[in-house]
């Protein structure tokens, strides 16, 4: 009985170090690949890391690991605008881009790691999506002009736009309710129905101002958009991926 005791307090102690053991090997495992993932993608700041999945030592032994999620804070992905105001490349910035990354194989020394499929969130702010939109006045006919002052949560997963209008030197707020929507790489908002200047104008004129799209592409790893809702703050958007490489 003494031996049998003996050999149990063993088997607990050896578990229990291999325990410490594999959870300080995935924590440097998570720092060493926050910080490539800063380099690669050349972030002001270091990326969270959370490598999921017990024990992770065996993973490491397969050269696969079950599951990685990847949180960015403020991440600037490259543009092109689509408007009557804006065109050009430039940068968005994202405030929140959070991923689940599924079988992530990897090379020694986490020099290199691809994922076989990701999806994720990301939230871009109304003040940064007005920039697709905002700019100088656009001339909508003789003696009228507009342009998108704002937008913000409209309900029910609605955009409320926000035109200023100027007609014959009279100042006319407007207002319209739109749809937001994903095709491909693009952004798109466009208005549910269009509002009266006061005039009788052209539906492709009025849209010239309070319709836009906003394209986003050079997101980590080649991940993509896939859907977008309207929400209080800003818009969420769904992305999701496959064969996403997060370093190298």
């Amino acid at each position: 009985m003494r031996a049998l005791r003996i050999l149990l307090i063993l088997a607990v102690i050896l578990g229990g170090l291999f325990v410490i053991a594999d959870r300080v090997a995935v924590g440097f495992a998570e720092d060493e690949a926050a910080d490539r993932l800063r380099i690669s993608e050349g972030l002001s700041s270091t990326p969270s890391v959370s490598i999921n999945g017990f024990p992770f030592l065996t993973q490491v032994a397969s050269g696969e690991l079950d599951e990685v999620k990847v949180g960015i804070k403020d991440y600037e992905a490259s543009t092109a605008g689509t408007s009557a105001a804006s065109t050009g490349v430039k940068k968005i910035r994202i405030d929140d881009l959070n991923a689940e990354m599924h079988g992530v194989v990897f090379s020694g020394g986490y020099s290199s790691a691809t994922a076989n499929s990701a999806t994720g969130t990301a939230t871009i702010a109304y003040a940064e999506l007005l920039k697709a939109a905002k700019g100088e006045p656009v001339d909508v006919t003789t003696g009228v002009t507009a342009k998108v002052t704002g937008l913000s949560d409209g309900g029910n997963g609605k955009i409320k736009v926000s035109v200023e209008a100027d007609v014959l030197g009279n100042n006319v707020p407007l207002s319209v309710l739109s749809s937001v929507a994903v095709e491909g790489d693009t952004v798109k908002v466009r208005a549910d129905s269009l509002p009266s200047l006061g005039i009788q104008l052209a539906e492709d004129r009025v849209r010239r101002i309070t319709d836009f799209e906003q394209k986003i592409d050079g997101l980590p790893g080649g991940i993509k958009l896939d859907k977008v809702e309207a929400a209080k703050n800003g818009v969420d958007i769904s992305v999701k991926g496959s064969y996403v490489k997060l370093v190298g």
